[in-house]
């Protein structure tokens, strides 16, 4: 799957619930399901307001041309070695200067985002889901525990499909103490909303498939999903630290 199809599978869902990116969902998944990866789709995925920013952050500091690169998506959706190189300066200049994300949300919990990237924090879709409460896309209120779960990638374990349902056990995010954190593991039935030759059509059990709102987005390997948790785990950290 080429990066860009890639990436579009895990912004379908949002926007899908018309929270992030143009108002063209019929046509993001007739692009989808068409193996497209064409100019349209690129066009289509430049519209998302915060992801494309990222994808071209990322990719610069790495010195690779195409926000595109399925390296680059996998850092951002997934997480990867491509997220340690970006410095901690740059990314400072990039929520101020390209995201507009102090005019946002204000001088003082800015203040507190700052701590944040000098503790380590990388451009990675978690940190900016957890660490950045209002919500930065077409719908611009603050996350609630559900939200925040829904719209993070997590990861889920395939128990069986029947049909366009998939059962998985996935670790929900709870709010547990005053923090938040990962708990035990539950089930969880996904529908599959799409339709394509990239589909998980033919997924079986105790394969892993990412998620994101629902969204069964690809199958992904056992290390790719340890990279997953550690970066989720990491940016709950730094969010439990002004919670």
């Amino acid at each position: 799957m080429k990066g860009i199809l890639r990436c579009s599978r895990y912004s379908f869902g949002p926007n899908r619930l018309h929270y992030c990116g143009p108002d063209a969902n019929a046509e993001l998944r007739a692009q989808i399901e068409a193996g497209a990866t064409d100019f349209g789709l690129a066009k289509l995925l430049k519209q998302f307001k915060t992801l494309y920013p990222y994808l071209l952050h990322i990719a610069k500091a790495n010195n690779i041309k195409d926000p595109f690169d399925s390296r680059v998506v996998e850092a951002y959706w997934l997480g990867n070695k491509l997220l340690e190189v970006v410095e901690k300066r740059k990314l400072n200049q990039f929520l101020t200067d390209n995201l507009g994300i102090k005019r946002m949300i204000g001088h003082k919990e800015f203040r507190w985002i700052e701590e944040k990237i000098s503790h380590g924090a990388v451009p990675h879709h978690s940190f900016h889901v957890f660490n950045i409460w209002r919500r930065t896309g077409n719908v611009n209120i603050p996350h609630t525990l559900q939200s925040l779960d829904e719209c993070r990638v997590s990861s889920g374990t395939v128990i069986s499909t029947n049909g366009p349902e998939i059962t998985v056990l996935i670790e929900p995010l709870i709010y547990a103490g005053g923090k938040l954190a990962l708990g035990a593991p539950v089930t969880k039935i996904l529908t599959r909303q799409l339709e394509a030759e990239y589909d998980i059509e033919q997924i079986k059990p105790k394969q892993i498939v990412s998620i994101h709102w629902s969204v069964p987005c690809e199958v992904i390997s056992k290390k790719q999903a340890v990279m997953l948790k550690k970066y989720t785990l990491k940016s709950l950290a730094l969010a439990n630290q002004t919670i």
